[in-house]
């Protein structure tokens, strides 16, 4: 694996776990080290769940500013496709993804932790979007993830204002759905994700699909893609055991097939 990314697995979960010291900041090369992280957990079969970590001290401070300052319009362009694609590969991964924030969760690290189904964040957490006091505006999703998840007044304020959100606050706006004492947060994240890996995880990839694209059509595009999601289901082992269980009245045993 990759010398700022890499995944980590045990008992079903994949941690990909964020490791630039000293504060993550994100540039190319942290860039293709995750879209090669993100790759595996899609392809590897062990991995049933993922946990997004960046370590006990922060998860993300955003952007390498040194590596962006001197760069022009034309390279920003690529640079910033490069990034958004990245941030979508790691959306996009069929199975459940938790952010485990702890520290510092700004711009970039932010919009990478948007990428997730959930966001566990520590007490001390802070989270926000403050490119705006570089003189630019979020480049990888924020603008687009962060209303669709908070709302757009929302999002306005925090984008416009570039002000750091508090972990209380962030739980209060639907910015991150847990808060947990520091030390606790990593371990959280991976009980929860133990729990989805136990899962029928063709069904838990199909409701994400359905629920993500579904989002973003009109209603009756996304009901064909429900439907259709749904009528699959129907060929995989585990929906045999799931309805078994439940006529034979016992707990499901799913295996992921």
């Amino acid at each position: 694996m990759g010398e700022f990314v890499r995944l980590e697995v045990a008992e079903g979960v994949g941690t990909i776990r964020l490791d630039r010291p000293p504060m993550n900041a994100i540039n190319d090369d942290l860039t293709r080290d995750l879209v090669d992280a993100a790759t595996e957990a899609t392809l590897n079969d062990d991995v049933r769940a993922i946990v997004i970590w960046g370590g006990e001290k922060v998860f993300a401070a955003g952007a390498d500013i040194k590596q962006m300052a001197e760069a022009t319009s034309h390279q920003m362009k690529g640079r910033i496709a490069g990034l958004q694609d990245a941030f979508s590969l790691v959306e996009d991964i069929p199975k459940v993804t938790i952010a485990a924030i702890n520290g510092f969760c700004l711009g970039g690290g932010c919009e990478l932790a948007l990428t997730a189904d959930f966001r566990y964040a520590a007490e001390d957490a802070q989270l926000g979007q403050p490119e705006i006091k570089l003189g630019i505006i979020p480049g990888a999703g924020g603008t687009q993830r962060l209303p669709r998840l908070i709302g757009p007044a929302r999002a306005k304020e925090i984008i416009y204002s570039g002000r750091f959100v508090p972990a209380k606050e962030a739980e209060e706006i639907g910015l991150v759905d847990a808060v947990f004492p520091a030390t606790e947060v990593y371990d959280k994240a991976v009980e929860a994700a133990k729990e989805y890996a136990k899962g029928p995880t063709a069904a838990l990839r199909a409701a994400k699909v359905s629920v993500t694209w579904g989002g973003r059509v009109d209603l009756r595009t996304g009901l064909v893609v429900e439907r259709e999601t749904f009528a699959d289901l129907f060929a995989t082992e585990d929906q045999k055991e799931g309805m078994n269980a439940f006529l034979e009245k016992r707990r499901a045993e799913f295996k992921g097939r």
